[in-house]
Formats: structure tokens, C-alpha cells, sequence
């Protein structure tokens, strides 16, 4: 059986979500309208899939919401300008932990960043 790897990636916003999401905002005190807004995840389908599982509101079998209702409602395309140079990870647990350093990483630099 083929070994599950996980992908991260960043969906770029409409920065519609920062004048209309207060969580958002909130999140991103540093953001000052410069830079675009982004959501970063991680995924162990290709980025493109799981962007489209977002688009589209997926649930899984259960009934369970499994996309950002962020990205689903500003959401407009992916940037792998800012993730492919982060190879596919191995664990869950590592890719949880890239998701989260990409994403204060791009805080840093000025972006508005949402992430799990």
C-alpha cells in the first residue's frame, strides 16, 4: 500500500474577508492591505483537489463539514509560488507543524494568514 504524504498549500483570499470576517481580522493585526490574504492547510490529496473540496463545501461520508467555509466563501485560487518549495511530508503530525510554520512565516512577512 502506497504510503500516505501530506502537501501544503496557500489559497489566496478575496481581502474581502478581512473587511468582513472579524476572526480574521482579529487574526491579523499586522496586516496592513498590502499583501494579499491567504489560508494555508495541509492535505494528503493534491492541493488542487482539496481546493476544490473547499469550493464546493465537501463533506465527508458522515455528514461532517471538511472544508474551510473561509476558503469557500473567499477563496479564489492557489499560489504554489509560496508552497512548492516544501517537499511532501510523511507524518500528519509534521504536516500540521509545516502548515503552522508557513503560516506565521507569511505573517511575518505582512500577509493576512488564516490556518487550522
Amino acid at each position: 500500500m502506497a504510503k500516505t504524504e501530506y502537501r501544503i498549500y496557500v489559497v489566496e483570499l478575496s481581502k474581502r474577508v478581512f473587511t468582513q470576517n472579524s476572526k480574521f481580522r482579529e487574526a491579523n493585526p499586522q496586516f496592513n492591505g498590502v499583501l494579499e490574504c491567504l489560508y494555508v492547510g495541509m492535505t494528503s490529496k493534491s492541493p488542487k483537489e482539496r481546493f476544490q473540496q473547499h469550493k464546493t463545501g465537501y463533506r465527508n461520508n458522515k455528514g461532517y463539514k471538511l472544508s474551510s467555509s473561509i476558503v469557500e466563501k473567499y477563496g479564489s485560487y492557489l499560489r504554489p509560488s509560496l508552497y512548492n518549495h516544501i517537499p511532501p511530508l510523511t507524518t500528519r503530525a509534521e504536516a500540521l507543524k509545516m502548515e503552522e510554520t508557513l503560516a506565521l512565516e507569511l505573517r511575518r512577512q505582512r500577509y493576512a494568514v488564516w490556518f487550522n
